[in-house]
């Protein structure tokens, strides 16, 4: 049976299930590549398109109407002045993958049987340095939207969820070396970049910024009940830990989370709502705590005083978290970018923050 294009709000609600997994907990970093292929683009649009990320800042980009690879962020400039090769060597690459993804489009388009029209092939990879130094890694292929190829590197082994996905499961896992690469570089090369990037923008990336914490409240005319709304405005990094506290234990019930949010500065606000009985305010608090703060902060529920101004800051709140999503969707050119390609020259893979896997299985990337 054949799939159906990726509805196109799909990239808006992935933007927000990326801008709130792992954005809260303890302090990480990490390197990620996104990469998507599509088939007809909308005009004006590219038909592929490549963003690196650390952390959650763009630093590279590249598409197929420039055709060359770029910097994104001032502090990329020192590792091109270091290394005046490395944004030709990166490009010459996202040449060999834009060709790569439009001869997988084709291929899966005739294996799933269908016709000619919109149809995405995508790849995201990318590793995480936690504060205990313990490492993540990861490396996904999708079609249409959905998962097609996911890589186990504990057990060096592909996962496919369907049987046309199936098909390049056997293919590629019949090249134990390559899968070896993987691994390799999901693990050793992918941190070693991370830890270099991460000095380069090291005023940016590893900075702090303590939170600026505000509780706002209303009274329901319909019941008399109290909604309360703890903001979370101007911190970085953006992992954050917020909730609501009543007689000192974290309080599920009747509490509802907002997505965490970037702020056009580069740090972050969140916010979290309760409903609360108001004979029983005095039971409940805010709790937040940060890298940024020395110790946890408590802040105490108010008595309501101007329902309508409160209820408009949470209007505004959400609307102006939305567009700022929206806006990073625009800005790489209409597509989040869901997934990425691995590159050729597992041996070279010391030159290059791209994944590579033994060059001489190269052509082992086609589905």
């Amino acid at each position: 049976m054949a799939l159906r294009p990726a509805p196109l709000w799909l990239p808006v609600m992935v933007a927000v299930s990326l801008l709130r997994g792992s954005c809260l907990g303890a302090s990480s970093h990490s390197l990620k590549y996104f990469y998507t292929a599509v088939s007809e683009p909308s005009q004006g649009q590219p038909h592929f398109v490549t963003v690196g990320y650390v952390d959650d800042q763009i630093f590279s980009y590249y598409d197929s109407n420039s055709r060359r690879e770029k910097p994104r962020v001032s502090w990329m400039e020192k590792l091109g002045k270091e290394d005046p090769q490395y944004w030709d060597r990166n490009t010459q690459r996202s040449h060999g993958d834009e060709e790569i993804f439009r001869e997988n489009l084709e291929t899966l388009r005739s294996r799933y049987n269908q016709s000619e029209g919109l149809h995405t092939w995508q790849k995201m990879y990318g590793c995480e340095l936690r504060t205990d130094r313990s490492k993540g890694g990861f490396w996904q292929y999708g079609y249409e939207g959905r998962t097609f190829l996911t890589f186990d590197k504990e057990t060096l082994t592909w996962v496919a969820p369907e049987p046309q996905a199936q098909i390049t499961q056997r293919k590629w896992d019949t090249f134990p070396a390559m899968n070896q690469g993987y691994k390799a570089y999901l693990e050793e090369i992918c941190i070693e970049w991370l830890e270099k990037y991460l000095s380069y923008g090291n005023e940016t990336l590893l900075r702090t910024e303590p939170p600026v914490v505000t509780v706002s409240s209303r009274t329901e005319v319909e019941d008399g009940m109290e909604t309360h709304v703890c903001r979370v405005h101007g911190f970085y990094p953006r992992e954050i830990d917020a909730s609501w506290m009543r007689d000192g234990e974290v309080w599920l019930q009747d509490t509802f989370h907002g997505f965490l949010a970037p702020n056009t500065d580069g740090t972050y606000h969140y916010w979290i709502s309760i409903r609360v009985d108001p004979k029983e305010r005095g039971r409940y608090r805010c709790r937040v705590e940060h890298d940024g703060l020395q110790d946890p902060l408590d802040l105490e529920l108010e008595e309501p005083t101007d329902s309508k101004s409160n209820l408009s800051l949470i209007i505004i709140g959400c609307v102006v978290a939305a567009l700022v999503v929206v806006g990073v969707i625009a800005g790489i050119a209409g597509f989040l970018v869901f997934f990425k390609k691995h590159q050729d020259g597992y041996k070279e893979a010391s030159t290059s923050d791209k994944g590579s896997s033994s060059s001489d299985q190269g052509s082992n990337q086609t589905v």
